[in-house]
């Protein structure tokens, strides 16, 4: 498990290919990147915010969860902070498994909880002002599938 929460960018294709190149054994690897979008294309950035110390414990805590669920070889995620424009990595997670079905169940789980349980903060900017985002019901919904 690698779990990182940067203000940095990160190089997508170098981090997919030592994460790949770290697994011995395994016969799939899943790879996901967020990006931030802009939907109407009034988003100037957005600043994320989290406490340094509690949200790497809550991602590990989540990783954790994905491999006592699924037999994963490894696990990678990487969350950033900070200012980010429109169409910048905003997050990254990928896994490592024997057989693709844990991998992509494992990626989709990690996913899912990122989206939804991840101590971030997010706020919008635009030219009409700053907005903090809200939690979607649709992403709330979609922890169900994995009770």
């Amino acid at each position: 498990m690698d779990v990182r929460v940067q203000e940095a960018p990160f190089d997508f294709g170098a981090e997919a290919s030592a994460f790949a190149a770290r697994q011995t054994g395994m016969g799939a690897v899943v790879t996901f990147t967020g990006i931030v979008r802009d939907l109407d294309g009034s988003l100037d950035h957005m600043m994320i915010e989290h406490y340094p110390g509690m949200t790497e414990k809550a991602l590990g805590a989540i990783a954790e969860d994905a491999h006592g669920r699924w037999e994963l070889g490894g696990s990678l995620i990487i969350h950033r902070h900070g200012r980010l424009s429109p169409d910048d990595m905003i997050m990254m997670v990928a896994t490592a498994a024997r057989h693709r079905k844990d991998a992509f169940e494992a990626a989709m789980y990690l996913m899912d909880y990122l989206k939804s349980r991840a101590p971030f903060w997010k706020k919008e900017l635009t030219g009409d002002g700053a907005l903090w985002v809200a939690a979607k019901d649709v992403d709330e919904d979609a922890l169900k599938d994995w009770d």
